[in-house]
């Protein structure tokens, strides 16, 4: 598996506000969107193709950047709201203008993205800087012009879904009906209409009588790509719950349960917490599940629910370490996966910047850093091996030497082509694998 990178964004100095906290391509790749901790969406736009280098695929260049939440305080429970983008979800293009779901910890939004290259001239009631004129000046008529002007990329606020959820909404997913879409919570999910923000349907509802008995949480959903009755949930007891709307209203009575059996010999203090599921992806297929939790990647096939069909460590030099970082609260980390294209390769993220891929087929996988010096144009990107003790090659790195602050959560893979987002920290990250059309 070889990459160059294309493109790396640096969003400034990493102490806050600039950290990503989401990434997204749109359904054709032409955009990513990306979300940050001080409540802006910056979306880039892919380049055309250069002629004089046919086979040089554009770059990715900043397109537009938008405030999309801002801080907020709860009266009612004394509670500050973080401006922070938990999740952003494209809507599948209409028509001309792009639009897309974000959201923070209680309200989402829905954007609409324009573009104008043309603006009007020559009102007849109208002057120059839009002020009215004096009606007994207007002695003829004429007919309004359009002249070009420089690109205007417009973002406006089309819908507010707002007071719809207690808890922090964790995920949002659009549905294959593209009229509607679902928000979870901590203990609920709800199913909104793109149209009506004054209510939401609660489908899922996991909230104990007496929240003594609480004993897990929703971590992650999303809705089938392409059976728009059928959505995924996951816990953090390690279990996908399959539900389908047509059964009932209220979906708290799974259709299918996936859930694998501990092995006894593993059973240890860290074992509830490194089970956790932080993210569910369907394959585009929609025959499987890509799950995550702190040590591993599980491939489910939806039709059997007793275990995964596949499992990939990710980097399990870290079971020995689990006690430090249980201390450092680095346990807690909700790291994401991604499928590409034609759901032959998975990718996920890990500390020190590593970023890991598995291929499904050949079952080879490889470890790769997003890093400064892989970011410079036309770089490749070399594999890299981490090491438990004993002898060490000259270009390995010591399971001691990791540092833990750098950590990939977030990740995107381009729907069609070998083209990969990577968030470490405050930049982006965009590699291209040029010499293989599908990664081996």
């Amino acid at each position: 598996m070889e990459g160059e990178s294309i493109c790396e964004v640096d969003s400034g100095d990493g102490l806050g506000a600039d950290i990503i906290s989401t990434v997204e391509f749109n359904h054709t790749g032409e955009l990513l969107a990306t979300g940050d901790k001080g409540g802006r969406v910056v979306i880039f736009q892919r380049e055309p193709e250069s002629k004089n280098e046919p086979y040089n695929q554009g770059e990715y260049n900043v397109y537009s950047t938008f405030q999309s939440h801002e801080p907020e305080f709860d009266y009612l429970k004394s509670l500050e709201i973080e401006e922070k983008i938990n999740k952003i979800k494209w809507l599948p293009q209409q028509n001309a203008a792009h639009s897309l779901l974000s959201t923070n910890d209680k309200t989402i939004k829905l954007w609409k993205i324009t573009e104008r290259d043309k603006r009007p001239e020559g009102y007849n009631l109208k002057d120059e800087e839009g002020k009215l004129k004096d009606l007994s000046t207007v002695t003829s008529l004429q007919v309004p012009v359009l002249k070009p002007m420089d690109l205007m990329v417009e973002v406006t606020p089309r819908r507010i879904f707002a007071n719809g959820h207690t808890y922090h909404v964790n995920s949002i997913s659009v549905n294959s009906d593209c009229e509607t879409y679902m928000s979870a919570d901590d203990l609920r999910i709800n199913l909104w209409h793109l149209a009506i923000t004054d209510r939401s349907f609660n489908i899922v509802d996991i909230k104990p009588a007496n929240m003594e008995d609480l004993t897990e949480v929703i971590t992650a959903s999303e809705f089938h790509p392409h059976h728009c009755n059928l959505f995924v949930y996951s816990s953090s007891k390690g279990s996908l719950r399959l539900c389908d709307m047509r059964a009932s209203a209220l979906c708290d009575k799974h259709s299918k349960l996936y859930e694998e059996p501990e092995d006894p010999s593993n059973r240890s203090f860290f074992s509830e917490i490194i089970s956790s599921v932080s993210d569910v992806k369907f394959s585009h297929s929609g025959r499987y599940m890509l799950t995550r939790d702190y040590l591993t990647v599980k491939v489910w096939d939806l039709n059997m629910e007793t275990k995964p069909v596949e499992t990939y460590q990710v980097h399990d030099y870290l079971r020995s370490k689990l006690c430090s970082l249980y201390e450092n609260d680095c346990i807690f980390d909700k790291f994401e996966c991604a499928w590409n294209g034609s759901d032959s390769v998975i990718m996920t993220g890990a500390y020190n910047n590593f970023f890991r891929m598995f291929d499904r087929n050949t079952k080879r996988d490889v470890t790769l850093e997003a890093s400064r010096e892989s970011s410079k144009p036309r770089a490749i990107l070399k594999p890299r091996r981490v090491c438990v003790g004993g002898k060490r090659r000259k270009d390995d790195i010591s399971v001691d030497s990791l540092d833990f602050t750098k950590k990939i959560l977030h990740t995107a893979w381009h729907p069609t082509e070998n083209i990969i987002a990577i968030a470490a920290t405050n930049n982006l990250y965009i590699f291209q694998d040029k010499v293989n059309s599908e990664m081996h």
